[in-house]
């Protein structure tokens, strides 16, 4: 009997081994399971608290639009989610991976600006100068190449940081028309909308926009060297003694300013060789830029429209910080040389405030000297 007790006794303890081995395995296996669940909530934590930041970053320094605000038919955005549509883009370079640091240093800055230029390949080292003068002061730059020439641009340490967009043969106004929609460059303060012919020894960006904003101006324009190679209207000449100035009284040549003058071009006037445009200014005149506008002639004195109240006093030129107009003819004049022109501004007789300007210009071939060729246009502002 004490050897079947003993036996008993000895088969017990051998089922007690295993299962108590078995029990000790589950105890690891759920403490296991614990850290695996908790490092996963940790990272779903992280990762929610990260897109929740991300999503305030963005309703912050680009809010999205409701759909009663975007102004096009409510049925193609019906299937939409409130709350998504976003109806402005910007301008701005983004990184492949980017951190929500990196991310609020792009978008610290509450003041924005754009400079836009038309250039070519052989004015880089002058436009060099100027786009090295704006970016120091958070300018973001586009380049809109006329010559179709990019690669020669990328020995510039800038030239990653600007946009480059090419069209061969295209003019300012068409790059501006296509590219510079209101809903792009809703973001930025100004837009400077500059030829590549301008030289910025004397030009401050910022102290520049300081005057502008102070003066409340919503079109201007810096004023230019009285020695700059081409001074189209007398207004645009630098005052020496003063800051800025609206008007001109001048009653020499062909179109006196006088006292009663308050119009184009003896007041509220820009031209568009260097215009700048408030946020508001750009919107309406991005409007008034008509969609087969090539070189804009006369578009300039139609600029006042869009002054955003009294174009006598929301349109000036900024005479402390100014330029040179080198008058480089580069687009369109590579085998031409201008020989004679003339230039004809004539009011219509029926008193609207715009006006009509007739070019008669002769150019002469350079391969052959003996053809002359007469090129004669008549852009009637009327029709805008």
């Amino acid at each position: 009997m004490k050897e079947i007790k003993s036996w008993k006794v000895l088969v017990r303890k051998r089922s007690t081994i295993p299962d108590g081995g078995k029990c000790e395995l589950k105890m690891k296996q759920f403490q296991f399971m614990g850290v695996i669940c908790a490092v996963m909530l940790f990272i779903v934590y992280r990762t929610t608290n990260y897109q929740y930041h991300e999503t305030q970053m963005e309703a912050r320094f680009s809010p999205f639009e409701r759909v009663k605000d975007i102004q096009v038919s409510s049925s193609k955005l019906k299937n939409l989610p409130r709350g998504i549509i976003q109806a402005r883009s910007d301008l701005e370079l983004r990184s492949l991976w980017s951190t929500s640091s990196s991310r609020s240093k792009v978008n610290v800055s509450s003041n924005r600006y754009l400079l836009a230029m038309p250039v070519g390949i052989k004015q880089k080292e002058h436009v060099n100068v100027v786009v090295q003068k704006f970016l120091v002061e958070n300018f973001t730059v586009i380049l809109f190449h006329y010559d179709g020439k990019m690669d020669g641009w990328w020995d510039f340490d800038w030239s990653d940081k600007a946009i480059h967009i090419i069209a061969q043969n295209q003019t300012k106004w068409w790059f501006a028309k296509r590219f510079l929609h209101p809903d792009i460059v809703s973001i930025y303060d100004y837009i400077f909308l500059w030829d590549e012919d301008l030289g910025v020894e004397n030009f401050h960006p910022g102290r520049y926009l300081q005057i502008v904003k102070s003066e409340g101006l919503e079109i201007s324009q810096p004023a230019l060297d009285p020695n700059s190679t081409e001074i189209h209207h007398r207004i645009t000449v630098r005052a020496r003694k003063k800051k800025f100035h609206r008007r001109l009284y001048d009653p020499r040549g062909h179109t006196k300013c006088m006292n009663s003058s308050e119009g184009p071009p003896c007041s509220g006037f820009v031209e568009g060789m260097a215009p700048v445009f408030s946020r508001s200014a750009w919107y309406c005149s991005w409007h008034l830029i008509q969609n087969d506008l090539v070189h804009g002639w006369g578009i300039d004195m139609e600029f006042g429209y869009c002054a955003q109240g009294d174009r006598t006093r929301k349109v000036g030129v900024v005479d402390s910080e100014y330029v040179v107009h080198q008058g480089i003819q580069t687009l369109g004049f590579g085998g031409t040389q201008t020989i004679k022109g003339k230039v004809q501004r004539h009011r219509p007789s029926h008193g609207d405030s715009r006006t009509e300007v007739s070019y008669s210009l002769i150019y002469r071939n350079l391969s052959d000297p003996q053809t002359e060729v007469s090129y004669s246009l008549i852009y009637n502002l009327s029709d805008l």
